[in-house]
């Protein structure tokens, strides 16, 4: 039987994000929150798994307190439990300490074969949560995958990662983690019947005191400022020699760059 976590994040939703226009800082007063797209992929491919080989899914998440509205939205697409590691301090943690509550929450009793997790998160980015949480657990890592097979007759994984210049295939023993790419599938949208389902699924609470100190960020985001696209405001028109002006401006400009 084949013990799953898929690891997921609870970010900001980027459609509710607005820009004064003034300061062009960032107003999140009221931003709503969902799973990050690249963790919904981690936990679909969970499921597909589990639907193959059979098995269990846990869902893992490190949050503050208040973010308990993840965990309908996490169990509405397929998990069989969940684990909210959770604190009030949550809320801005660095990629270095997200590693190091994981690792200890894992390791407190969440039994796994293998742990999957998305190639990055939707808000910061930084690819490092996944291979630094398999340094931590001693256990192989395989990154940026887009073809995840198991094999049950000797318990690995078979793995492509897309690389830059090919296609490498990769094979690990269990326990393992990996971390997906979003062309690995398309996540499920829940039914009705999964939503209201998810809220009789099993969560396990797990809070900072049972887990210990998880010390101060090396890392604090100072400020959050939207680009700025300058527009040079050329107007061409649509004759012959509107069209000849348009594409030597286009030849300029790459010849600068």
């Amino acid at each position: 039987m084949l013990k799953t976590i898929a690891c997921f994040k609870w970010v900001i939703d980027d459609a509710d994000i607005r820009i004064d226009a003034g300061t062009r800082k960032l107003v999140l007063d009221r931003a709503g929150y969902k799973i990050s797209a690249y963790d919904r992929n981690a936990i679909e491919e969970a499921v597909l798994l589990q639907e193959k080989h059979g098995g269990t899914v846990c869902a893992v998440t490190v949050a503050p307190s208040s973010a308990k509205a993840c965990l309908k939205d996490a169990l509405s697409r397929g998990p069989d439990n969940a684990c909210y590691i959770n604190d009030p301090s949550f809320a801005d943690l660095a990629p270095a300490q997200t590693v190091s509550i994981l690792a200890a929450g894992i390791k407190a009793g969440i039994e796994f074969d293998l742990i999957i997790c998305g190639e990055g998160s939707g808000d910061l980015y930084t690819q490092q949560v996944g291979p630094a949480l398999a340094e931590t657990l001693g256990i192989p890592c395989i990154t940026y995958v887009n073809k995840l097979t198991y094999s049950e007759s000797d318990r690995r994984i078979t793995a492509e990662r897309k690389l830059e210049d090919g296609i490498e295939v990769v094979s690990a023993a269990l326990p393992a983690l990996v971390t997906i790419l979003p062309d690995i599938n398309t996540p499920r949208i829940p039914t009705l019947k999964q939503v209201l389902g998810a809220a009789k699924k099993p969560a396990l609470n797990v809070t900072l005191d049972s887990l210990g100190p998880a010390g101060d960020p090396c890392l604090k985001t100072v400020g959050i400022q939207a680009a700025v696209m300058d527009r040079k405001k050329i107007r061409f028109a649509a004759d012959a020699e509107g069209i000849r002006a348009a594409v030597g401006a286009l030849l300029k400009e790459v010849a600068i760059a």
